[in-house]
C-alpha cells in the first residue's frame, strides 16, 4: 500500500497549500467552490493474473457522490461493479491441458479523496479542463464464483461462500467542464484487492483496473454577492504649469602638465634590464596619449666598488640600455632627448647600492575633460482634478 501512503503525504501537502489558494469567479454569479456533485459512469475492467489479459475484459459502471471542500481537496463514496472474470490455463490431473475462464460478480465501495493538480500547482481556482488525482479505501464485496469452484480439481483455492475484501484505490480523472453544472470525465484507477480474490494465490495483492467515462452533475453552488453599481460623478479637471530645475552636464578639454620619475636598478657590475622590465613598460605606458613629450635618461655608479674607469664604463652601458629597453617597448626615440652617464664622480643616494642605477625622468601634456554643471529648468503642463 506504498502507493497509498504516498497519495495522503500529498493530499496533506494539498490541503495547507489550498488554504492559500486565490479564489475567483472569472464573472460568474456562482462560487465555483465548495459544491456538492453526483454521477455515473461506465466501461471496461481486468484484473492481473497469469492469463491472457485482453481476454478478461468485463463491463463495468460505477455511481458516485461526493463534494469538493476547495479548490483542490474534495471527497466522494464510489460505488463500483458488477462484472468480473479470471482464467485458467494450466493441466488436470491426467495432464490433459486446460484453458477456461471464469465468471464472477463483485461490487466495490470506497471513500476516495480527490487533489486537482490544475489548481494546486496553478494560479488559479478554476479552470475548464482539470486533472484530479484519487486514493481511497473501502471494501469489496465478492459473490457467484460458480464456475471456478466447479473446477476445484484443478483450482483448489476457488471460493464458494461469498467473500468481503479490503480495497485499496489510487488513480487519476481527466473532467472536462460542460457547463454550470455538468462536466464529462474519463477516470482510470488501480485496485489493490485481497489475495485469492481471483481464486488463486501468490502471496501478494491481486489489482485490478478500471477505465470509465463518466458524467457528473454538480449542485450546490453559493452565489456571488454583488455591491449595486454607483453611479459614477464626472470629475472636474484644471491644469497648471510646474517648472522643473535640473542640472546639464558637459565636458570641456583641459591641458595640464605630467610629469614621470622611474629608477632602473642594477646588480654590481651588471647593466642588464630585464629584471625591471615593469618599471620600463610604466613609461612607455605614460607616454601614450601625451603631447610635447620628452625623455631623459641618466645612469650612475656606485663609489664603494670598482675604479672611476670601470665606473663610467657601466654608467655608460647602463644608460644605453635603459634606451634600447624604452624602445622595444615602444618608445619612440625622438622623444629622447638626453642619455647621459655619470660614472662615479655623482651619487645621487646616500645608500651606497642604490648608486647603481639609471634615472628616467619624462616631461609632458597630456588632455583631459573637465565637467561643467550648468543649471536649467524645463516647463510642463499639468491636467489635475478639482473636483
Amino acid at each position: 500500500m506504498k502507493q497509498l501512503k504516498l497519495f495522503f503525504a500529498v493530499a496533506l501537502m494539498a490541503v495547507s497549500m489550498s488554504a492559500n489558494a486565490q479564489e475567483t469567479t472569472d464573472g460568474k454569479d456562482y462560487k465555483p467552490f465548495p459544491h456538492m456533485f453526483i454521477g455515473v459512469q461506465g466501461g471496461g475492467q481486468t484484473t492481473f493474473t497469469n492469463y491472457d489479459q485482453l481476454k478478461l475484459i468485463t463491463p463495468t459502471a460505477s455511481v458516485y457522490f461526493g463534494g469538493w471542500f476547495t479548490s483542490v481537496v474534495g471527497a466522494r463514496l464510489h460505488v463500483n461493479g458488477i462484472w468480473n472474470k479470471g482464467g485458467f490455463e494450466g493441466f488436470d490431473a491426467d495432464k490433459n491441458a486446460l484453458d477456461f475462464k471464469y465468471n464472477y460478480k463483485y461490487v466495490t465501495t470506497d471513500v476516495d479523496l480527490l487533489l486537482n493538480l490544475c489548481t494546486l500547482f496553478g494560479k488559479k481556482d478554476y479552470y475548464p479542463v482539470n486533472v484530479y488525482l484519487i486514493g481511497g479505501v473501502g471494501l469489496n464485496y465478492s459473490w457467484d464464483n460458480d464456475d471456478a469452484y466447479a473446477h476445484r480439481d484443478v483450482m483448489p483455492l476457488a471460493w464458494k461462500d461469498d467473500r468481503l475484501n479490503h480495497n485499496g484505490r489510487i488513480g487519476a480523472m481527466l473532467d472536462i467542464n460542460l457547463a454550470k453544472h455538468w462536466s464529462l470525465n474519463l477516470e482510470v484507477d488501480a485496485n489493490s484487492l485481497s489475495d485469492r480474490y481471483n481464486s488463486k494465490i501468490a502471496d501478494k495483492d491481486d489489482w485490478s483496473v478500471t477505465a470509465q467515462l463518466g458524467l457528473t452533475y454538480k449542485f450546490g453552488f453559493k452565489k456571488v454577492k454583488r455591491e449595486p453599481a454607483v453611479q459614477a460623478v464626472e470629475p472636474v479637471y484644471a491644469t497648471r504649469i510646474d517648472t522643473t530645475w535640473y542640472d546639464d552636464v558637459s565636458y570641456k578639454d583641459v591641458t595640464a602638465d605630467r610629469d614621470i620619475k622611474r629608477e632602473i636598478f642594477f646588480a654590481i657590475r651588471e647593466s642588464d634590464v630585464s629584471s625591471e622590465q615593469a618599471q620600463i613598460a610604466q613609461v612607455a605606458e605614460f607616454l601614450k596619449g601625451v603631447k610635447d613629450a620628452e625623455i631623459h635618461i641618466t645612469a650612475y655608479a656606485d663609489k664603494g666598488t670598482g675604479t672611476p674607469e670601470l665606473n663610467m664604463k657601466y654608467s655608460k652601458e647602463r644608460a644605453e640600455k635603459t634606451k634600447k629597453a624604452l624602445i622595444d617597448h615602444g618608445v619612440d626615440p625622438k622623444i629622447i632627448k638626453s642619455v647621459e652617464w655619470k660614472g662615479d664622480t655623482v651619487q645621487p643616494y646616500a645608500d651606497n647600492d642604490k648608486n647603481r642605477v639609471a634615472i628616467i625622468t619624462g616631461h609632458g601634456v597630456y588632455t583631459d575633460k573637465e565637467k561643467v554643471t550648468t543649471k536649467k529648468f524645463r516647463t510642463k503642463e499639468v491636467r489635475y482634478q478639482v473636483e
